[in-house]
Parts: C-alpha cells; structure tokens; sequence
C-alpha cells in the first residue's frame, strides 16, 4: 500500500469547493489525513486568495491510476483545462509524493518541485508529515519548513469546518 500526498486548493467559490475534494477523495480512498487550511494570495497572476491544504492517504492504486483519479475529480467539479496554467481554479489536486518515488514523465513529476518553492505546499505538508524526509532534499519536511523563506509568500492558517 502507497502513502500519498495531495495538495488541494481553491479559489472559486473556495470553502465550497474544498469540502467537496475533501469528499469525493474520501468517497474513492476512504480515510484521510487533513492538515489545516490556509489562506494565500495567488501566485503567477492576479486573482482571489486560494484555500490550500494537503491531504494524507494511503491507496492501493498505482501512480498514474492517482493521477487520473485527481485529474476527473478536477474535471466533475468544473475545472477549466482551456485557461492559461497560472490562473483562478475551482478545484487544483496535485500529487506531491507517492511513497518515495522520484520520476519525471510526461505530466507526472514526483516528487512536485511546488513542494521546496511554495510555503502553502511546504507548511501544509510539515504539518502532516513533519518527520518524513523529502526524497531527494533528503531532510525532513519539519526541517524543511523551518529553514524556508517564509517572506516570499503571505500564508494564514484559518479555522475551516470539514
């Protein structure tokens, strides 16, 4: 069985659209691990805030099987694949680890690079997975949290109802 990370995010009709990926990954996985959600400002273009979290689950499928499966629960909830790749988003699932697989194909890279350069990706993942060491930083994602340059990006964790 694969340990996997996702980082979701948001920011049409955010709150709304982050229960439901937080639902339809529980639907299709079964239990989860939450972190916090936190607010951010968009990143690459001008837009609304983003809601942004990682979730922890474990799964039998396969790495692309995951892929795929993030990709249609993208797609069921009206995420628009004709606009350019830095703009708003009803509902973002990007796989970020998958057991300590390191690849680069083709749409599929693992571990995702977001993960050393964004804080709502870095803190979210320190806080579920604050011992496990990055595949090839090779240090602990507490360890990486803390050593990150947390003047780049403005990131509030919020009280969210799931």
């Amino acid at each position: 069985m694969a340990r996997v990370f996702i980082s979701l995010g948001s920011n049409i009709n955010r709150a709304a659209n982050t229960r439901a990926g937080i639902q339809a990954l529980r639907a299709h996985y079964g239990d989860l691990r939450l972190s916090s959600v936190y607010v951010s400002e968009a990143v690459g273009f001008e837009g609304d805030s983003f809601y942004n979290m990682v979730i922890a689950l474990n799964t039998n499928d396969d790495v692309h099987q995951v892929a795929a499966t993030l990709r249609k629960i993208e797609d069921d909830y009206g995420r628009d694949r004709s606009v350019p790749k830095f703009s708003s988003r009803t509902l973002d699932l990007d796989l970020l680890l998958y057991d300590d697989l390191v690849t680069q194909e083709q749409g599929l890279q693992i571990p995702r690079d977001e993960i050393l350069k964004r804080a709502f990706v870095l803190w979210p993942l320190a806080e579920v997975a604050p011992d496990l060491k990055h595949p090839v930083a090779k240090k602990t994602y507490a360890t990486l949290w803390m050593e990150f340059d947390k003047s780049k990006e403005q990131l509030q964790p919020i009280v969210f109802d799931f």
